[in-house]
């Protein structure tokens, strides 16, 4: 049974990714809307500022109301927010509010069901289990980031129209990997248990700390990702160049959540935390001068999404670690917040690359704030390691 689950974890995050491709549908909507590098990522940013704070809701409703409705309604609502998006030909407006809006509150009802259903099932391997079943949120925008680039480029379909194609697809995969999040039998009265009062954890200094790392290694995978095809300037075929990037981040982005989470598992959890804020930092203030070959491109995908695909494990493993697996469904909706300001991150790199033609003095930024979290954590690593 949990081998089903795990499997069906992997299915509905492999669809709730889906949102990590859009940097695959940015210049045909620029040349399509004429709107800038900025404004284009609105939608983007959106689902990231709703996600995040319908998961804080979700984590306090999911005792409530169980795994499989909230997996559910999540994907209903999910697949029809892509369906609403598709509407974008007549206004843009439509696009925000169905990418944005409506697949952000379904993914945020969505999302943590598998992570608190695995914990659960597998209590011996938190970090590993964790980075398998968020493995699929990352891998996916591969899949879909190929499937899109197939659909506009070779069978002449518009970001709308294939917005629609997905849209119609999640309606149907998720629910029907929803239905089968079930906890274990011992643990069915899980949801009656009294939940845990926000100010006990916000005011705790591991989930400050934890907030504000997070939120800075958020902004910088945003900026990257969702940027990506632009970040190239080299020769060759762009678009396919871009595509391939797209994909190459979302591989690496599901291997890392796995090799993190193997990693988190046997080390302590600041040390986890401070490797990958290092590594993060190393590729980004190397990545400009590596943009302007393929293979140099390529490399920069496929290092910042594995450094990316750690942030989404080790952070909600360490919650796990600190209040236990019965309560990460809450503390991580509350963590999972930090989100909404990094959701910024791409607007404001796009609007770097409108006035200077490039993304440089963004990824400097970024990588020098990431240095900075990484001292901050060393000085704080006694506290997070007591737990």
């Amino acid at each position: 049974m949990r081998y089903l689950i795990l499997v069906s974890a992997l299915i509905m995050q492999m669809c709730l990714g889906a949102t990590y491709s859009w940097s695959v549908y940015v210049h045909p909507l620029k040349m399509m809307t004429g709107l800038d590098q900025g404004p284009v990522q609105i939608p983007f940013s959106v689902f990231y500022f709703i996600f995040p704070m319908t998961m804080m809701f979700a984590g306090n409703l999911l005792p409530k109301i169980g795994t499989q409705k909230s997996a559910m309604i999540g994907g209903a609502l999910f697949g029809g927010g892509w369906l609403l998006a598709s509407l974008g030909k007549n206004s843009f407006l439509y696009t925000v509010l169905g990418i944005g809006c409506v697949s952000g509150i379904g993914a945020g009802m969505a999302y943590i069901v598998p992570i608190a259903v695995c914990i659960r099932w597998f209590p011996e391997n938190k970090g590993l289990v964790t980075g398998i079943a968020v493995a699929g949120f990352g891998g996916g925008a591969a899949l879909v980031s190929q499937l899109g680039g197939y659909f506009i480029n070779t069978t002449g379909l518009t970001p709308f129209q294939t917005f629609f194609v997905f849209g119609a697809a999640f309606m149907v995969l998720i629910p029907i990997a929803g239905f089968t999040m079930q906890m274990p039998k011992g643990e069915v009265h899980a949801r009656q248990r009294e939940p845990l009062k926000s100010g006990t954890v916000l005011v705790n200094i591991n989930f400050r700390i934890l907030y504000i790392v997070m939120l800075i290694s958020l902004a910088a995978g945003f900026a990257v990702n969702a940027n990506l095809k632009e970040l190239y300037h080299g020769q060759g075929n762009a678009a396919q160049i871009g595509i391939t990037a797209v994909s190459f981040f979302a591989i690496a982005n599901a291997f890392g959540r796995i090799a993190w989470g193997a990693i988190f598992d046997r080390i302590p959890s600041a040390s986890a935390i401070q490797a990958n804020l290092i590594c993060q930092a190393v590729i980004l203030v190397m990545a400009p001068m590596m943009l302007g070959s393929t293979f140099g491109f390529w490399i920069v995908a496929l290092i910042t999404g594995f450094n990316y695909g750690g942030v989404l494990v080790i952070y909600v493993s360490s919650a796990s670690r600190i209040w236990g697996a019965e309560n990460v469904g809450q503390v991580y909706g509350w963590l999972f917040t930090s989100n909404i300001p990094a959701s910024l991150s791409p607007i404001l790199a796009g609007m770097v690359f409108d006035w200077y033609g490039n993304f440089d003095k963004a990824l400097y930024i970024a990588s020098g704030m990431l240095i900075v979290c990484a001292l901050g954590i060393f000085q704080k690593s006694r506290i997070i390691n007591k737990v």
